[in-house]
Order: structure tokens, then C-alpha cells, then sequence
């Protein structure tokens, strides 16, 4: 059984090493927890967040970033390819565990959660539990975990705290906004289990989706973050059967969708439980490889002018 947790240790040791030059801090604390930031102290890189993406996502995925176009106009994009995507996606890198301790919370992702089992349904669901003596944790935060924080969540991990790494970034930063591109594939997953449909069907991912500029307003990078897959994400699956379902897991398929993930974000008073999840958890398109049959389905479409608008482009042409 693959262990994901004993994949990303090399990627979190190799991070440490070269620091310096990814522009990422690590701290030991006292009960010899490892933090990384990559980008409350630090300006963080490109770099940093394909390996914190790779974290991210267990050590089954391979990510790269090259520059796209959405209307024309230049943007940096992600481009991932995933291995074991039910295990990849949902047992990893899937936010699916929120730390709450006195005085701190923090969404968590990351490969810690199989050993956690947040949400055991999850792991119920996709036949799959990690066992490792080390531990990865990704938080979205802009505020560093205290010693309590992190002997909890070892000991939920079943592990000394001393074999706990945890990444941490806040939303409006180079890496919050290249890790929330990265789960375009997993907005797909996510999706499909509350489906209730069959992941073992689901053998490989790829996915593609631009990188957010980073804002100063963290609520407003929640926007714009959640934009970039919602109206110009790529995912293209090889299964080994079709679902009709697939036909729903797009962006378009929402009531609200036309209008920037901000805007709807202030009206539902800042609380993303109250965003459609037809729109939150879905990509602009999806591409479908039924291998068993060999046919080949495409739903949705990119959307450029919303994504733009999301962005507050300022464009100037020359006359």
C-alpha cells in the first residue's frame, strides 16, 4: 500500500535544504515540529508552490507552471498531472480538516489526514488509511500554530510531534494562490463523492488553471483564487466507465454562475457554506476518457471576461 505520507517527506526535507533559495523560513519548535512558511514571513516562489502542491497532493502528483493566455493577455498558469487521483485528491489534498484548538483554527490539507482519518467517510469511501511515523500538514493561515496546536494534531496523527512538518500559507500570497489553482482536479473528486458516485472508476487526472494574482485583502483573494478554477480550470480524466453524473460536475450547471466568486462571497456574509456547491466545487470544464468504450465526452467551457473581471485588470494598449 502506498504510504502518502512517507512520499512527501523527501519533497518537505528537500524544501528545508533549499530554503534559502525557494524563499520559504523553517522553524523547529520545542517539541522538534518542523513549520515551513511559505508565505506569512517570506515572499514564498513558484518553486515553492509546485513542492508545496506536491506535498499537497501526497507525492502523486507532478506539477509545472507556464504562461497562458485568457483573452489574450498573459498569465501564469499551473498545469498538474496526478497519480491515484481518489487517493491523491481526496485522502490528501482535499480540506477536509479543520483545526480548532484554543486561540488558533486553520483549514488543514495535506497527507496528515490519512492518518488522522478527517473525515473518515472520506476513507471509508476510497478504501484507504496511511501508516507512517512522519507527517505532513498543509494550513491556510496567516497566522502561525502554538506548540498546543501541534501536539494535537500529531497526536491525532499517532505520532511524536518531532515527525510532524507542517506547511503553512495564507490565502493571499505567491503560494496560497498557486495551492488553491491546484485543486482544480480535486473539485472534481470532491464532487463526484458527494455524488455518491464510483471513484474506483477514475484512473488517472490532469489538470490546468491560471494563477491568481496575489491581493493584499485576504476575502478578495478568496475570490480570485476560487475564480480561476471555477471559470478557467481544465480537467481531463481517463476512467473506465462512464457516470452521467459527469455531466453536472461543471461551473455552468450553477444558477449562480456568471458573476465573481467575490461578489457572491460578500453577499452570503463572508461564509462559503452558503455558496452554491455546484459553483464552489466545479471547474469551467471537463474533459472524459471512458477507456472501456474508448469514447471521449467534453462539458463546460472557459470564461474569460468574469475571470478577468475577478482580477481588476487594469489593461492599457498602446494607440
Amino acid at each position: 500500500m502506498i504510504s502518502i505520507n512517507q512520499l512527501t517527506e523527501p519533497i518537505v526535507q528537500e524544501m528545508i535544504i533549499r530554503q534559502s533559495e525557494l524563499e520559504v523560513s523553517s522553524n523547529t519548535l520545542e517539541n522538534k515540529a518542523t513549520i515551513i512558511d511559505c508565505g506569512i514571513n517570506v515572499r514564498g516562489s513558484y518553486q515553492a508552490g509546485i513542492m508545496y502542491v506536491q506535498a499537497c497532493l501526497g507525492g502523486l502528483a507532478t506539477a509545472g507552471i507556464t504562461t497562458g493566455h485568457i483573452n489574450g493577455i498573459p498569465f501564469p498558469f499551473l498545469d498538474l498531472t496526478i497519480q491515484h487521483p481518489a487517493i491523491a485528491c481526496l485522502g490528501s489534498q482535499k480540506a477536509g480538516w479543520i483545526i480548532k484548538t484554543e486561540g488558533y483554527s486553520a483549514m488543514a490539507s495535506g497527507p496528515a489526514r490519512a492518518l488522522a482519518l478527517k473525515p473518515k467517510k472520506t476513507y471509508s469511501t476510497i478504501g484507504y488509511s496511511d501508516i507512517s511515523e512522519t507527517a505532513v500538514i498543509a494550513l491556510e493561515s496567516d497566522r502561525f500554530p502554538d506548540i498546543k496546536t501541534t501536539e494535537y494534531i500529531a497526536e491525532k496523527c499517532g505520532i511524536d510531534p518531532s515527525g510532524l512538518t507542517i506547511l503553512i500559507a495564507p490565502i493571499n500570497s505567491l503560494v496560497g494562490s498557486i495551492q488553491i489553482s491546484a485543486r482544480v482536479a480535486t473539485m472534481v473528486l470532491h464532487s463526484l463523492e458527494e455524488n455518491g458516485s464510483d471513484l474506483s472508476l477514475i484512473r488517472h487526472a490532469t489538470g490546468r488553471s491560471p494563477i491568481a494574482p496575489v491581493k493584499k485583502n485576504k476575502m478578495e483573494a478568496m475570490g480570485t483564487t476560487n475564480d480561476c478554477n471555477i471559470y478557467y480550470g481544465s480537467v481531463c480524466l481517463t476512467t473506465e466507465g462512464y457516470d452521467p453524473v459527469y455531466e453536472g460536475i461543471i461551473s455552468q450547471s450553477s444558477p449562480d454562475y456568471g458573476r465573481p466568486f467575490y461578489r457572491l462571497f460578500k453577499e452570503a456574509g463572508y461564509d462559503f457554506m452558503k455558496i452554491d456547491s455546484k459553483l464552489a466545487f466545479s471547474p469551467a470544464e471537463i474533459m472524459i476518457n471512458d477507456c472501456s468504450t474508448g469514447e471521449v465526452f467534453s462539458f463546460g467551457s472557459l470564461n474569460g471576461d468574469v475571470i478577468l473581471e475577478s482580477f481588476g485588470l487594469h489593461q492599457h494598449k498602446q494607440a
